[in-house]
């Protein structure tokens, strides 16, 4: 079973990826939105302009990731609505070089995934140099070599150097592997991976009970204060009276990706983290109030809005930072029915790993909120698990070598 970690390599991962695009520390907050409307896990790495055009991307560069809720935290907490969208992301992003790593494409799996277990979100990958001409995709061996020594190995290794050194350089294209990316790859390895994929998440040992939560009647920034690094949500909860809690929703960065940042930044700063989950109706009311207008701000999607577009006053919605009525479902609280249209992600504790990942890359989620399967009340939460659970649990049985990253 173990054999896919250790017989695949970074580059297997890299076929149809495109060169890294990348956003730097000087563009403004409009720029990172659009950016992270088409970047997986609602993020996008930050990076240091080039010293000359030349330049290929660099580890060095990168500074750190700045992600949905980065920017609605931000705009919610400076109060000035859409000029807080033209902030420079420098002013807005967490420095954490921690979180991309430059790796070879000869990079064994098993060690990747290792670097992810513990923290690495984006891996820096040439596409060309080394990796080119490779026969046989899905493969650590080329004509009976290792990969990370076919430049001094390989039986043609003459030729093979002048090609390559030509190859090399300025004209070298990098990708950048996230973690979605990885998951795909291991979804499509399942047969390999038995038994573990139909193996019960309990029974892994998969399920992460310290998740972060609030109470639903707290103010939605407090949740703010209270958001971990990975997954990047809290839990928006309602105790019952045995101690039980039942999740409502989740505010984070996996429900923000490619919303409207100013109204989301509204509803974050007036609303409580109840109301800002299950959303409020079309007409503005929610189960106990009615909310006052929010400020005049463009209220289509981030890659909706286009040039000559004439902002319009909008009541809040949660239609308008991005839940969609495909999204609806009832949910029951102490005093009344609700529709909400911020359902959470949600999956029962007998679930199997399979049906998990499966359910992550349909969403394109970054987790998945672990309901307590033997409860008589659905919704009774009891942990969560992302793509570090995942990962853990996958190659449970494979322990990477000490090699030299």
């Amino acid at each position: 079973m173990a054999a896919v970690f250790f017989h695949h390599v970074v580059g297997d991962l890299t076929c149809g990826k495109p060169e890294v695009s990348e956003l730097h520390d000087t563009d403004t907050l409009d720029d990172a939105a659009r950016a992270i409307a088409s970047s997986p896990e609602g993020a996008v790495p930050v990076w240091r302009p080039r010293a000359s055009p030349d330049e290929p991307p660099s580890g060095a560069r990168f500074i750190g990731m700045i992600s949905a809720l980065d920017i609605a935290a931000f705009v919610a907490a400076s109060g000035v609505g859409d000029r807080a969208m033209r902030t420079v992301v420098g002013e807005v992003v967490q420095p954490n070089p921690g979180l991309l790593r430059e790796i070879d494409p000869g990079t064994r799996l098993i060690d990747a995934l290792e670097l992810m277990r513990h923290g690495v979100k984006r891996f820096l990958v040439r596409k060309s140099g080394s990796w080119r001409g490779i026969t046989k995709r899905f493969s650590v061996l080329y004509n009976g070599k290792w990969l990370k020594n076919m430049e001094s190995t390989s039986p043609n290794s003459a030729s093979s150097s002048k090609q390559l050194s030509s190859s090399t350089g300025s004209a070298d294209k990098f990708c950048c592997l996230s973690r979605e990316d990885v998951l795909r790859f291991l979804i499509g390895c399942l047969g390999a991976l038995a038994p573990i994929p139909l193996t019960q998440i309990s029974s892994l040992g998969a399920i992460n009970p310290h998740y972060s939560y609030v109470e639903a009647s707290a103010p939605a920034m407090e949740a703010i204060q209270k958001i971990p690094q990975d997954p990047c949500a809290v839990a928006v909860v309602e105790t019952t009276p045995d101690g039980t809690r039942k999740i409502l929703g989740d505010i984070s960065t996996y429900k923000l990706w490619k919303c409207d940042y100013v109204s989301a930044a509204w509803a974050l700063a007036n609303l409580s983290a109840g109301q800002f989950v299950i959303g409020a109706d079309e007409n503005g009311s929610t189960l106990n109030s009615v909310l006052p207008e929010p400020p005049i701000s463009p209220s289509s999607p981030v890659e909706e809005i286009g040039p000559g577009r004439s902002p319009r006053a909008k009541k809040f919605s949660s239609r308008s930072i991005g839940f969609q009525a495909n999204q609806m479902s009832t949910w029951r609280t102490r005093s009344s029915f609700h529709r909400g249209r911020s359902t959470p992600l949600t999956c029962k504790s007998t679930s199997t790993l399979a049906a998990v990942m499966a359910q992550m890359l349909s969403h394109r989620a970054t987790h998945v909120w672990v309901t307590d399967a033997e409860s008589e009340e659905d919704g009774v939460l009891v942990g969560v698990l992302g793509y570090t659970e995942i990962f853990f649990a996958a190659t449970s049985s494979a322990s990477p070598s000490p090699t030299a990253f």
